[in-house]
């Protein structure tokens, strides 16, 4: 499956988190400090311009700061015994604008099974603190990554097809991973491999230079909102990166629904000196035959979506 499903209106995250690097979770308590009232004395809650009592009012400072605390240290935690981390780069690189939103919903016990069973064996954290070597990961495989894989099918449909190639398929959607360990391990395919965690860590600290024979990148958060555009992935920047990872002759492939971003992707690929288009005409190319036709893809586009496919390869 695609890194986001094909909607008419695709989600735009809320401002004030998209406007953060990191933010509490939802339900954290904020840190005012105890209200008091006309006289000084404690206990009598705040109010807002409308009257209204905040939920939180008046709960003193030190229940305050264990509720933090309490909630930082479930962040850091993983979900399941001995499976992905919560965050696995933790504070060992430095914050940035982030391409991606973290999203947590609810694990199925099928993708639990396999997050226990099978994140040993075919599960890794980008945490930035080693060097991968993917010869040994995959068995002297040649390697193709994938940036965002949502729950998998599409993944798992690409490696039952092609068995002589490793997919080291990056998320950080947690029923995603399960999802995608669980058809794995059901088809017995063994050229996955899963990373959670950011793909630029990955990229930037944990895979050498001429590393990779390919790169996917299907279906990118396309951040509608104009001051949301510097959270985009496909950046002359990534692109810089990318260059220094990938093989001469590797190919870039990227594919996205939203029309604007098509544009943007197909301005920055084109005018980079190291990736020339596989489109004769210099434009955007066909769908190819090994890219799965989704579900999502396909109510899409009866829906009359516009999906671009862009692939360049690196000079």
């Amino acid at each position: 499956m695609v890194s986001e499903p094909l909607n008419p209106s695709p989600a735009t995250p809320g401002d004030a988190a998209a406007e953060m690097d990191s933010t509490l979770p939802t339900g954290a308590l904020p840190t005012d400090p105890p209200a008091t009232g006309p006289d000084g004395t404690a206990g009598m809650p705040p109010t807002g311009a409308d009257g209204a009592v905040p939920a939180t009012a008046g709960i003193p400072d030190d229940l305050r700061a264990a509720a933090l605390d309490r909630q930082r240290r479930l962040r850091q935690e993983p979900r399941f015994p001995g499976g992905p981390a919560a965050d696995p780069a933790g504070s060992h690189h430095e914050r940035r604008i982030r391409s991606f939103q973290p999203r947590r919903s609810r694990v199925s016990p099928g993708q639990q099974d396999a997050l226990e069973r099978l994140w040993p064996k075919w599960g890794l954290d980008i945490d930035g603190l080693r060097v991968l070597d993917l010869p040994e990961l995959f068995d002297g495989l040649p390697v193709v990554l994938e940036i965002g894989f949502g729950m998998g099918e599409a993944t798992a449909q690409m490696a039952a097809d092609d068995p002589g190639t490793g997919i080291l398929a990056v998320d950080v959607h947690t029923p995603g991973q399960g999802n995608l360990l669980r058809l794995a391990d059901r088809n017995g395919m063994s050229n996955i491999r899963v990373a959670n965690g950011d793909a630029i860590i990955l990229l930037r600290e944990m895979l050498t230079p001429d590393a990779l024979d390919g790169l996917r990148v299907y279906f990118p958060d396309p951040w509608p909102k104009a001051r949301h555009h510097k959270r985009r992935l496909i950046q002359p920047e990534f692109l810089d990166l990318v260059a220094q990872r990938l093989k001469p002759g590797a190919v870039l492939h990227c594919a996205t629904d939203w029309e604007p971003y098509a544009e943007q992707m197909l301005e920055v690929l084109t005018a980079h000196p190291r990736f020339e288009n596989t489109a004769a005409d210099g434009g955007y190319a066909p769908r190819p035959a090994f890219r799965p036709l989704t579900r999502f893809e396909g109510q899409g586009l009866d829906k009359g979506h516009v999906v671009h496919d862009l692939l360049f390869a690196r000079c």
